[in-house]
């Protein structure tokens, strides 16, 4: 089997994240770009985005397959069937801190050419950042830590110094309630 003929590691990725979050007492978040694939309440989508919770308390028969994720849910006090095809997924995460992993929106066969990691990246970026904001309102999310700077690179000699106490000064510890 070469590496043109292995399966996905998308659905894996999607369960092995969720499986964290679980964990962890997150709660896990799909953001979904939509098409006529996907099937979940129109009137929640917005700009062909739409952000679900898929922890336990909120769904139930969850299925998260190799080809789709499949749950029932209600909305606004009715129950609806969900159905995502794992290609249509751009983003897991948790609503609590953001942590997660975001990824290319998947090219329909039919589509007219084969983007290159870095166009699947940059067409997903947008969508995934919107679909975010929606999640988190007026919350600031972030997938991936930024470049620290200031943190040892292979080219530095030496680490820095951390700094260094004042003369007379004991350090201590302040209760805050």
């Amino acid at each position: 089997m070469n590496a043109l003929d292995s399966t996905s590691t998308r659905p894996y990725l999607i369960r092995a994240l969720y499986d964290w979050c679980t964990d962890n007492g997150l709660t896990p978040y799909v953001a979904v770009a939509v098409d006529e694939t996907v099937q979940v309440p129109r009137e929640y989508v917005k700009n062909n985005e739409i952000v679900l919770n898929i922890s336990f308390d909120a769904t139930s028969s969850l299925k998260l397959g190799n080809d789709f994720i499949e749950f029932k849910a209600r909305f606004a006090g009715s129950a609806r069937e969900i159905m995502v095809p794992i290609g249509r997924v751009i983003a897991i995460y948790a609503r609590e801190n953001g942590q997660g992993m975001a990824f290319p929106l998947a090219v329909s066969p039919s589509a007219s050419f084969e983007p290159t990691p870095a166009d699947g990246a940059e067409v997903a970026a947008p969508l995934i950042e919107h679909a975010l904001g929606l999640a988190s309102e007026a919350k600031v999310v972030q997938l991936v830590p930024p470049n620290n700077t200031s943190s040892a690179r292979d080219d530095d000699p030496e680490p820095p110094e951390p700094p260094k106490p004042q003369q007379g000064k004991r350090p201590s510890l302040k209760r805050v309630k």
